[in-house]
């Protein structure tokens, strides 16, 4: 049980950085030549993103919420499908777009983290292999090259690709070089950090004491999250099932530590697809939607940020899927304790991105509602949520206190009452 009106008052290190952010396709509308456009007309998703918040029109009033919310960072994507539609042929338009809406938000005095390639990428590059075929690394370079130089002077935190090690094995193997070519080309434009985003999964085994759970429980990490970390330290690439492969230019590409982190994963090695059930008295139900982030595990980031003591840390993408803007105000003091907690223990963390500004388009649906801000569908008027005043407050601290969570709740939450 947690009792959010028992956490002690914590403050964070000073020039701690604070902010959110969002994604390309999640939030502009219309990015029509994606190839997550394409899935989205196949009906191969639940909704279609359509229009999604209307971003790519609205961006100025976003700069204007992010700078209102006291926000002193923000995470958002290039779409390399509006920068480069056709194979070959750039718009000069939409690179102007993300001129404009990072200049914006560095004249605002806000710290841009850069995301290269988030999840959506051309058609065209997708028919060509996308990031499993090491053929396209040119292409990737050659988009780079187009757009780095433009926005850099606006950059103050370069992301790669964000989450890759998500995909399947060949895809993850391939993203490594692309990571690596990214890193380096940015480097030639750009004195900014640069690093990609790693979604940190927490792998538990259902049974605590049980051998093959352990054991099966470690594999999944290998795959998920240390094969990335070994690879960037050391150059090696080593994964279950394939031969080592040594990739020197890959070895200290990530100048910082991205992390993207939710909630733990069980694993259970009686299951073919180990998918482990979560404990019933851990289901946090917090939205209709059957959204697999119905949890909080604060104690995960603890974990997750001591093994990651090599480095300075920024926490990329953390946040709940809610309809109930009181437990997203929980959420944030369970999460700032455990940061909190963690840096005392020895972890560099340097800043932290909330998932995320708006209520958006989850890849395949708009009902889970990971916003500070809620969006209208048919207007895309924006609307900020008491969260998002909780947070400003927070960010005026430098931390998170007794009083300010006494301004906003009253009570914990209860998905009954």
């Amino acid at each position: 049980m947690y009792d959010i009106f028992s956490l002690k008052d914590i403050h964070m290190p000073e020039g701690f950085l604070w902010g959110s952010g969002y994604a390309g396709h999640q939030v502009e509308g219309m990015n029509v030549n994606s190839q997550r456009w394409k899935l989205e007309q196949e009906g191969r998703t639940a909704e279609k993103s359509g229009m999604a918040c209307n971003s790519y029109a609205l961006y100025k009033e976003d700069v204007s919420l992010v700078q209102k919310l006291g926000h002193q960072a923000f995470r958002t994507s290039v779409e390399w499908s509006r920068i480069e539609p056709e194979e070959g042929k750039f718009c000069e338009e939409a690179a102007q777009h993300y001129v404009d809406f990072f200049r914006m938000l560095s004249e605002a005095g806000i710290k841009v983290f850069a995301t290269m390639v988030h999840v959506s990428h051309p058609q065209w590059f997708e028919e060509r292999g996308h990031f499993k075929n090491l053929e396209n690394i040119k292409y990737f370079q050659r988009y780079l090259t187009y757009i780095v130089p433009r926005i850099a002077p606006y950059v103050s935190f370069w992301n790669v690709i964000n989450e890759f090690n998500l995909s399947d094995t060949e895809e993850r193997v391939g993203s490594l070089y692309f990571h690596a070519a990214g890193y380096h080309t940015i480097h030639q434009f750009s004195d900014a950090p640069v690093s990609s985003a790693h979604a940190l999964l927490h792998y538990m085994p259902q049974r605590a004491y049980d051998r093959y759970d352990n054991l099966m429980a470690t594999m999944q990490d290998w795959e998920y999250n240390e094969f990335f970390f070994h690879a960037v330290r050391t150059g090696e690439i080593i994964l279950p099932h394939r031969d080592m492969e040594i990739a020197p230019e890959l070895k200290d590409t990530c100048d910082f530590w991205s992390i993207n982190i939710y909630v733990r994963e069980m694993v259970d090695s009686r299951l073919k697809n180990l998918a482990g059930k979560r404990y019933d008295h851990k289901v946090l139900k917090m939205s209709p939607c059957n959204f697999y982030l119905e949890e909080m595990y604060p104690e995960g980031m603890i974990s997750a940020l001591l093994r990651l003591t090599d480095k300075p840390v920024y926490i990329t993408e953390n946040g709940c899927s809610t309809d109930d803007d009181r437990f997203r105000i929980v959420y944030l003091a369970l999460h700032f304790s455990a940061i909190r907690e963690a840096i005392n223990m020895g972890a560099d963390v340097r800043g932290y991105l909330q998932w995320s500004l708006l209520d958006n388009y989850e890849w395949s649906s708009f009902k889970p509602k990971f916003g500070m801000v809620a969006v209208d569908r048919e207007t895309f008027e924006r609307k900020i949520k008491p969260s998002a005043c909780f947070y400003k407050d927070m960010i005026r601290e430098n931390g998170c206190t007794q009083k300010i969570i006494r301004e906003y709740l009253d009570r914990n939450p209860s998905l009954v009452l």
